[in-house]
């Protein structure tokens, strides 16, 4: 505490007062495992006089008991502060630290260095002005130096500064940094960076990281805190169009209606006309209203509500806009992708997106290219592992408001959430609106899916048979055609073996394959269910994300799964064409139940156990399930 009163000069009230002018400066450290990231970050606290005397004394303790540098202070652990990390001598998650000099604030995000959590640096990257990039004298430019390089101009952060640690271990050599300094160069200038410090540190010892270290004396250029408080933190959103994502609509009661959210860019005052996107409706701004009361003008950075002169519909999501420079609005997009996921990306697998405050389902397509972080070549792939960057398509089940990325990263940018786990598996950029998109539209038909039901005497809907091979999905797919077609009802089969001779004879198995396997005959029942048929598809189908897509194309009540619930080891004795055994021995690769996994339905409308039920018995329980339903009576 005598630190921080030391440093306050005794007057807090005074202090906290002054705190209120400075500018604040968001900045990460990242770079390779153990280039002494949480080092730096402690020194920088240190030097600062921003810890308490408890917390010195706590450092010291625990310098004694798990420091790395034989009893003296260890200014990693300041920063380390999960058990793992301290244990490991890594760091896992982001560590955020405040702390203030006398010309600025700071708010520091130490990232993981580790490629497993690369993750994590980016999402410490996501809100970040400046970079801090250190490298090992020892060890030179890796390739993880290079990956979290990409991502922080990816993620638009315009000021890199290298910080060229453990100069110290070199003998301070001159020849050593100027090494480092050409190589990062010339793979950022491959990048388009043009704003790069290169500064020779060591974090440990303290040279060049407060004072100007005099074992370098060859070294010429400002120490890494000067830089870090003279850097321009131009900030441009103020002069950037009004732009408001609604995360909320704040009724408090039958008299107040207001949109709250945080003000991407730009600034609002009452009188200002407003367009809402997606919608277009416009209106006027009546109040700009916060906690502490009414504002005469709301800026970028502030988190406020806003009424409209109008009673007009605005929902979670929605961006209120400048009247005469409102944003853009699509459902497909060219987006860069950073996979996060431990399963691989895959393309025609549905998603759910969220884009700033709204939250859609929605799929990356075929991809275009993934990059190689070190030549930065363009690679031809089919889907993208851990940590892999790529470009892609997006295509979503409804148009949102967005901007692209370069314009404003708050409305350029999304996660991608795994639909069934809950988890986040990718994080993307918005670079523009497809053309396309703007080209289709849905055209107008008089004669609709209700009249054709009607002609054909039924109520469409499609059977989705799921199962192992060999479970008896075709044989039971096939019986209950026949009697619906003996009943005078209009059918159409689609099997899975059958497909693949025609439309989808261009996949193969692969999990990517499979996934679009699926897409192809979900869209093509949901023709035929508007032309409307009883439509029997019968694939294997293995993953329950492409089965939810598929039911989700459809009306309530028209997507009917049916399991066909046979055990691995009871469709292995019924295969006569000897694929299970083929597949043991690997000369079949990527086959359901052996090397390629099935997701069993959790809740299917229907359930069979074709050990227990003939397949004669479980057709006749599917027509008078149907039955039961309404499906075969006119629509």
């Amino acid at each position: 505490m005598a630190r921080f009163i030391e440093f306050t000069g005794g007057d807090v009230e005074a202090y906290l007062q002054s705190q209120e002018k400075k500018d604040l400066l968001r900045f990460i450290t990242c770079g390779s495992v153990d280039d002494g990231k949480s080092t730096l970050i402690g020194r920088l606290l240190y030097e600062a006089k921003m810890l308490f005397e408890d917390q010195l004394t706590a450092l010291e303790a625990d310098s004694k008991k798990m420091g790395t540098q034989g009893g003296n202070l260890d200014f990693a652990l300041l920063v380390d502060g999960l058990a793992a990390e301290r244990e490991q001598g890594i760091t896992i998650d982001v560590a955020y630290r405040a702390f203030t000099t006398d010309k600025r604030k700071f708010i520091v995000a130490d990232t993981p260095g580790h490629e497993q959590y690369t993750r994590n640096m980016a999402t410490g990257a996501s809100t970040a002005d400046l970079a801090i990039i250190l490298i090992d004298a020892r060890k030179g430019v890796l390739t993880q130096t290079r990956r979290h390089t990409f991502i922080c101009t990816l993620l638009g952060i315009r000021h890199l500064v290298v910080a060229v640690n453990k100069m110290d271990l070199m003998d301070y050599r001159q020849d050593v940094f100027a090494r480092v300094d050409e190589d990062y160069r010339s793979f950022a200038r491959s990048l388009g960076a043009t704003d790069i410090t290169v500064i020779p540190i060591s974090a440990l010892a303290g040279d060049n990281v407060i004072a100007r270290s005099a074992n370098m004396a060859w070294y010429h250029g400002s120490t890494l805190m000067a830089h870090l408080e003279t850097v321009p933190v131009g900030d441009t959103l103020d002069s950037q169009p009004f732009r408001l994502p609604v995360q909320w609509v704040n009724r408090p009661d039958q008299n107040f209606r207001g949109f709250s959210g945080t003000v991407v860019s730009g600034s609002v005052k009452p009188g200002d006309p407003i367009t809402v996107m997606p919608s277009a409706r416009t209106s006027t701004v009546a109040r700009v209203v916060t906690y502490d009361g009414e504002l005469p003008e709301g800026v970028a950075g502030q988190s406020l509500t806003v009424t409209l002169a109008d009673e007009i519909d605005v929902s979670r999501g929605d961006v209120l806009c400048a009247g005469g420079d409102p944003v853009e609005v699509s459902d497909q997009f060219e987006v860069e992708i950073l996979w996060m996921g431990d399963e691989p990306m895959l393309p025609g697998r549905s998603y759910v997106i969220k884009a700033g405050a709204a939250t859609v389902p929605g799929s990356l397509e075929e991809l275009k290219y993934k990059v190689n972080v070190n030549t930065m070549e363009h690679v031809a792939a089919k889907s993208l592992a851990l940590n892999e960057i790529g470009v892609c398509n997006l295509e979503l089940d409804r148009a949102i408001a967005f901007a692209p990325y370069a314009e404003n990263r708050h409305l350029g940018s999304f996660i991608v959430i795994d639909r069934f786990f809950n988890t986040t598996v990718g994080m993307g950029l918005m670079r523009f609106a497809l053309r396309r998109a703007a080209n289709i539209h849905w055209q107008a038909v008089d004669v609709h899916k209700a009249a054709r039901a009607r002609l054909a005497g039924q109520k469409p809907a499609v059977l989705w048979f799921t199962g192992l091979s060999g479970a008896g999905k075709s044989t039971i797919a096939n019986l209950v055609e026949k009697k619906l077609h003996a009943l005078g009802h209009m059918t159409y089969l689609l099997d899975g073996d059958n497909i693949r001779h025609g439309l989808n004879r261009d996949l193969g198995f692969t999990d990517a394959d499979r996934v679009e396997n699926i897409r192809r005959v979900a869209e093509v029942s949901r023709l035929m269910v508007d032309a409307g048929l009883i439509v029997l598809v019968s694939f294997i189908s293995p993953f329950r994300s492409e089965r939810l897509m598929a039911r989700e194309m459809l009306d309530p009540g028209e997507f009917i799964e049916v399991f066909v619930d046979t055990s691995l080891a009871e469709a292995e004795k019924r295969d006569v064409k000897g694929l299970y055994a083929k597949a043991r021995r690997g000369e079949i690769m990527h086959f359901t139940g052996i090397s390629s996994p099935y997701e069993k339905p959790e809740n299917p409308e229907i359930r069979i156990d074709t050990v227990s039920l003939p397949s004669e018995a479980a057709a006749e329980g599917i027509v008078a399930y149907l039955a039961e339903k309404g499906r075969l009576s006119k629509a």
